[in-house]
């Protein structure tokens, strides 16, 4: 009887998808090799023979659309000068229906956080200027990071974000809109300019997108908080 492999052939109705999605899992092999590389985990030469193979096939970064995006966004906060302690990160997020979403760094947020809410708000169609987030929870909030537990930064990661969020929905209707619409982010294409802290990361992993990263570091510490 015949099975694996051999058979998988037969599983392909769509020939023009399963290429595109070959495309961009090499796309988002090459950006995770780059960043194990820049973190001392890979080597240099798996991320020669990605870079070879995207050369073979004809593959480019740019292929992946939340790449550029990203990027456009971490260059507009530069040209205004913001940002955070000279640092500007930004980040893009691919929803279902194709629309990009945008997140920048700042002094309250990580691109990772902004990113999220302003996502989550897109979805619940909330209007960009109502706050999801009470500004006295993360008034306390920066107040243990920076006073308490000595933080470099009382910027918000995405984790601390997320139970900002889930804190500000208990007495907060639109928050609380916005928090249920967090599962329809699972399976979301995310690209940032820089590697996410811990706390993004976790909050990243757990909503369940596929996370990509230029590999810069988005502190001049290399031992983030």
């Amino acid at each position: 009887m015949d099975r694996g492999v051999n058979r998988a052939g037969f599983g392909i109705i769509d020939d023009a998808v399963v290429q595109e999605a070959a495309k961009q899992e090499l796309i988002r092999r090459y950006f995770r090799y780059n960043t194990e590389y820049v973190l001392g985990i890979e080597k240099q030469e798996t991320l020669d023979r990605v870079k070879l193979l995207m050369e073979e096939l004809g593959v480019k970064i740019t292929d992946r659309p939340v790449v550029e995006v990203a990027r456009k966004a971490a260059e507009d906060a530069e040209a205004k000068g913001k940002g955070n302690e000279g640092i500007c990160c930004g980040a893009a997020l691919k929803l279902p229906d194709e629309r990009i979403i945008t997140g920048k760094n700042s002094k309250l947020l990580h691109a990772a956080s902004s990113l999220i809410l302003n996502a989550v708000k897109v979805l619940a169609k909330i209007p960009d200027e109502i706050l999801l987030l009470s500004p006295p929870i993360i008034d306390q909030i920066s107040k243990l990071k920076e006073g308490i537990l000595n933080f470099e930064s009382a910027s918000l990661d995405l984790e601390e974000t997320l139970i900002a969020l889930s804190i500000s929905a208990t007495t907060n209707h639109t928050a609380e809109l916005a928090m249920k619409k967090l599962v329809e982010l699972k399976g979301c294409e995310v690209h940032m300019t820089h590697i996410p802290t811990p706390g993004d990361e976790v909050g990243l992993k757990r909503l369940g997108v596929n996370l990509t990263t230029d590999g810069k570091f988005s502190s001049r510490n290399l031992f983030i908080n």
